[in-house]
């Protein structure tokens, strides 16, 4: 498998610095590429399911030739509906052979998620924060086995 700790810099990326970011957006594409096969071929809506963990959704909302847009998330059953979160939104750019979060919920049932959110002022923290946390949450679901495409769905 690959990750994101075999990536050698070219130079000193220090954290919550634009080079960093950029060495985290690499990393979240390899992550998503082990994630989800064929990536580039990918169009539609998918579930992957785990024995130990919920059900994560994948939708592909746009794609051209050098990038696409997709949602990933949980969805957790509340009062018999399916609530969507962290309803993330990335953009993976095929030729740079990068993945940037774009967008998340508006309203976090997690607390760690909400103050993520409102944690920091500056862009270039709040762009850290959450690919970041994209980044450990790829993590997380390649270790509880998810893989995309598993079903894909109507």
């Amino acid at each position: 498998m690959l990750a994101d700790s075999y990536i050698v810099p070219e130079c000193i990326a220090q954290p919550r610095s634009f080079g960093g970011l950029m060495a985290l957006y690499e990393g979240n594409y390899i992550k998503l590429n082990a994630l989800i096969a064929e990536l580039g071929q990918q169009s539609g809506q998918f579930m992957s399911y785990a024995a130990d963990d919920c059900d994560v959704r994948l939708i592909v909302e746009a794609k051209t030739r050098y990038t696409c847009l997709l949602r990933l998330t949980y969805l957790f059953p509340i009062s018999g509906t399916l609530l969507a979160d962290p309803d993330l939104c990335a953009k993976v750019y095929f030729d740079a052979r990068m993945a940037e979060v774009r967008s998340w919920a508006k309203h976090h049932r997690h607390e760690v998620l909400r103050n993520l959110d409102f944690r920091y002022s500056r862009e270039l923290d709040r762009r850290w924060s959450r690919n970041m946390m994209l980044s450990k949450w790829l993590d997380y679901l390649l270790d509880m086995g998810h893989a995309f495409p598993a079903r894909q769905t109507a």
